[in-house]
This record gives C-alpha cells, sequence and structure tokens, in this order.
C-alpha cells in the first residue's frame, strides 16, 4: 500500500459516520442490533436505499458504480475503493513477461471499525490463497455487541468467498478463477460517496473510473495493428505461447455467454491477447456476480464501451468481426471504434 501512500496497518482515522437514530428509545441506541443493520436503520428514517454494482474481473476489466465499462492497465497497486467504512486495494501484476495487459493478482479489504457493530477487520487473498476467515483468523466482526452484522462465508473452498457487511447494507464476492482473482460488491449509493472530500479522492476505481493515462486506447491499437512495423513499440501485450484462433475464441465465450454484451467481448479479447482459457470463466462468473448484485435488471447487459475524457464521456460500440486472426492484435483492427 506504501506505493499509493496507505498506511500498511490500515486506515488510522476514524470514519464518519452517518446520522443515527436518538438515544431515547431502547430499540435504536447505538449499542442495538437494529443499528448495525442498514436497512431497518435506513428505512425507519429515509426512503429505501438505491444500490449500485462494481465489479473488477480479466485483464482487468472494470464495471464502475456508475454502469461504465472500461478496460485499464493499472498494473501494481491500485485503491478500488475508497471511503468512511471500507477500503478495497487490488494488485495487477502482468498476465505474460514484459506485458502490458495485467490481471488482478492480490486483494486487500479493510473494513473500519464502525461504533458498536464491528472492529477494524482486513482480508486479505492473493493468487492460490482464498482464506475463509479474516487475517486475525475471525469470520465475524470481532467482540462488539453487532459483530455478526460482519460475516465471511467460503462457498466454494479456495474459489469462492462472500462477504456480507450488514452494518453499511454491502455484499462482497470474491473468487479465484484460474490463476487470477475476481471482484465484485453491491453497495448503497449513500455508503458509496461517503468520502470526506470527494475533490481530493482521485482514485476510486470503482466510482471515478480508471485515470484515461491508465485506459486502453483500441483506436491507437487498431492503428497500431495496420502498421506492423510499430507493433512492439505499442502493443497491449506480446502474442501468448499458445493463443486461439478467432473463431475457436468466440465459440468458447458463446458456451458461456451467449448474449454479444460487454462481457463477451471483453472474454474474447482476454483469450486472444493470453491465451488462457480460465479467462472465459472470468467473464462468465462476472457476469453472473452482477445478476445477483445489479439491482436494476435492465442495466446488467452493457453494449457500449466507456473511455473517460476531459470534460465528458465518451460512449463507443464495438461489433466483433467474424474472421480468423493470425494474432491477437489483428482482433483490434476488426474492432470499429469510435472515440
Amino acid at each position: 500500500m506504501s506505493q499509493h501512500n496507505c498506511s500498511k496497518d490500515g486506515p488510522t482515522s476514524q470514519p464518519r459516520l452517518r446520522t443515527l437514530p436518538p438515544a431515547g428509545d431502547s430499540q435504536e441506541r447505538s449499542d442495538s442490533p437494529e443499528i448495525c443493520h442498514y436497512e431497518k436503520s435506513f428505512h425507519k428514517h429515509s426512503a429505501a436505499p438505491n444500490y449500485t454494482h462494481c465489479g473488477l474481473f480479466g485483464d482487468p476489466h472494470l464495471r464502475t458504480f456508475t454502469d461504465h465499462f472500461q478496460t485499464c492497465k493499472v498494473q501494481g497497486a491500485w485503491p478500488l475503493i475508497d471511503n468512511n467504512y471500507l477500503n478495497v486495494q487490488v494488485t495487477n501484476t502482468p498476465v505474460l513477461p514484459g506485458s502490458a495487459a495485467t490481471a488482478t493478482s492480490k486483494l486487500t479489504i479493510i473494513f473500519k471499525n464502525f461504533q458498536e457493530c464491528v472492529d477494524q477487520k482486513v482480508y486479505q487473498a492473493e493468487m492460490d490463497e482464498l482464506p475463509s476467515a479474516f487475517a486475525d483468523g475471525s469470520k465475524n466482526g470481532g467482540d462488539k455487541h453487532g459483530a455478526n452484522s460482519l460475516k465471511i462465508t467460503e462457498k466454494v473452498s479456495g474459489q469462492h468467498v462472500e462477504i456480507q457487511a450488514k452494518y453499511i447494507g454491502t455484499t462482497i464476492v470474491v473468487r479465484q478463477v484460474g490463476r487470477y482473482l475476481t471482484f465484485a460488491v453491491r453497495m448503497p449509493e449513500e455508503v458509496v460517496n461517503a468520502v470526506e472530500d470527494r475533490d481530493s479522492q482521485g482514485l476510486y476505481l470503482c466510482l471515478r473510473g480508471c485515470p484515461l493515462n491508465q485506459q486502453i486506447d483500441f483506436q491507437a491499437f487498431r492503428a497500431n495493428a495496420e502498421s506492423p512495423g510499430r507493433q512492439a513499440a505499442v502493443s497491449p501485450s506480446p502474442v501468448a505461447p499458445e493463443t486461439f484462433p478467432y473463431e475457436t475464441a468466440v465459440a468458447k465465450c458463446k458456451e458461456k455467454l451467449p448474449v454479444e454484451d460487454l462481457y463477451y467481448q471483453a472474454c474474447v479479447f482476454d483469450l486472444l491477447t493470453t491465451g488462457d482459457v480460465n479467462f472465459t470463466l472470468a467473464a462468465y462468473y462476472a457476469l453472473e456476480d452482477g445478476k445477483m448484485l445489479h439491482s436494476n435488471k435492465d442495466k446488467l447487459h452493457l453494449f457500449e464501451r466507456t473511455r473517460e475524457l476531459p470534460g465528458a464521456v465518451a460512449a463507443a460500440a464495438f461489433t466483433l468481426a467474424p474472421q480468423v486472426l493470425l494474432g491477437p492484435l489483428m482482433l483490434l483492427a476488426l474492432l470499429p471504434v469510435l472515440w
């Protein structure tokens, strides 16, 4: 975490707490389990909360809380979520030696101390190590009265973990697919936006997306593919030792992802650039987690890839052409991307 001036021991400042009910009613005291149940506490004083979803998977591909879909470089350690209640940091490493294409090899989640509900808890996963408990060996929020408002459950040993943080209305899904990790979260908008100073929160990938200089520029890759002599200079990744022919990649992705949305297109791109069939499952599980966690099922399938530009958001649709490719970069020449 030192790369981004983060404390290795976790956050040291107390989170800003949301407004809580008055202490007069014994059912609404700050040490009541009800206070540690976000929906029960929230519904007493305002309308039902709005939930949002963020996911990171594959090369990596990022779906933000605002339903923007980006493919990013973001090598090294980056903050995925950074608000008053929790921090999530991912570490991405090259898929191939010397490659700019990366995938998530490490994930750290810090649940900050919250009133009488939970102690600070840290969850950390790495390649080939997906723990079923927090770093201190516990599976809940500690010794406080509302400790069970934070729980970790192992769904599939070594492959799938779910963390329920009821005190902030949040569900997190962490998976290991092949060698790499995927992340998905469902979180209320109030919690998403609970930051001390929004102007200073420059790096919060789930909320703000990847920085412009970290987003993969498909237009440049397409131009590069049309000029073979320049490939070595700007290639997103070297050719994988065993790449799939285009038609094979399409067939494998179609088996799991019949709708040709951005999850499907991400799957095809990842197979052609990495040669690793496990990226098919990464895209599939990312979509399945989205089905479970996204509150608006009409927005589940995305068909436009977005790239943040100064002062505006540029949205572009691209379609994969049914042709056989000789190498991963040739795919990009077939993607009619408009930026």
